[in-house]
């Protein structure tokens, strides 16, 4: 593990931060081995219904992949096919979670920091964020499966805008575009995302996990129901969570949902 990046379980909330600020948070070969075992830990914990993306430091995201190792490493054709592989591995971690996630974003979220943010449920972000995909001014290029995330956010031409241009997008423009669901002052940052996350965590964790996993379907090209959706539908009605649900409601009372 990295001391670069930190995770933090405070009940139902698990909180993976960048802790990088001499690097402007860029994402080390180690860090992008550490993403899938943090998630991996966090999810592991029963309690907890919401993952959240920071960075410990304020006005900065990530600055990207560590351009200095790539600089020192990317002709080894080992290191290059493990660094390769690292990052895949992480960013399926934070995809493939099946509690809600969401990306806190305040200052510089670019390349592939940005792709961390594409790869969580949602994205909220203050208004000194700044949102880039640089890879084309470094001769590079973006993993298909990032690409794939940017398209289903923003749609082909803006991709092609934000991939081609690689200029930096402000928080405002990233929300006219839709490439980040929320956007607030940096004073407001850490109220609404708290205010956004106790929305979540107050609702029935079978219902989250399951719409999640709906969601990635209809992403991934479903359009329609099957038997396995059908029956994860017909299911939820005998699951203990709509039994609390439907008691609450009769009583007038919040619903007290169990852990996963």
């Amino acid at each position: 593990m990295t001391d670069a990046l930190q995770l933090e379980i405070d009940g139902p909330v698990a909180r993976i931060a960048f802790n990088r600020p001499d690097k402007r948070n860029a994402i080390s070969q180690a860090m992008w081995e550490a993403f899938p075992r943090l998630v991996e830990a966090a999810v592991a914990e029963r309690a907890v219904r919401v993952l959240v993306i920071r960075s410990a430091t304020p006005a900065m995201f990530s600055a990207g992949a560590d351009i200095g190792e790539f600089a020192e490493r990317a002709r080894d054709p080992a290191w290059q096919a493990g660094n390769r592989q690292a990052l895949r591995s992480a960013q399926l971690a934070i995809t493939g979670a099946p509690i809600p996630t969401l990306a806190i974003v305040d200052g510089d979220c670019v390349g592939a920091g940005c792709g961390v943010a594409l790869a969580c449920d949602m994205r909220i972000a203050s208004s000194r964020a700044r949102f880039g995909i640089t890879p084309a001014k470094l001769g590079l290029v973006y993993p298909l499966h990032d690409i794939k995330l940017l398209v289903d956010l923003v749609g082909p031409g803006q991709a092609r805008r934000i991939l081609y241009t690689g200029e930096l997008l402000s928080a405002d423009e990233a929300l006219v575009i839709n490439l980040i669901e929320m956007c607030t002052t940096v004073e407001a940052l850490s109220r609404e995302a708290e205010l956004l996350i106790a929305r979540i965590v107050a609702n029935a964790p079978s219902s989250t996990m399951r719409l999640k996993g709906l969601m990635r379907r209809v992403l991934d090209g479903s359009r329609d129901d099957d038997a396995e959706s059908a029956a994860i539908f017909d299911a939820a009605f005998a699951g203990a969570d709509f039994a609390e649900g439907l008691a609450a409601f009769a009583a007038r009372r919040k619903p007290v949902f169990a852990d996963r």
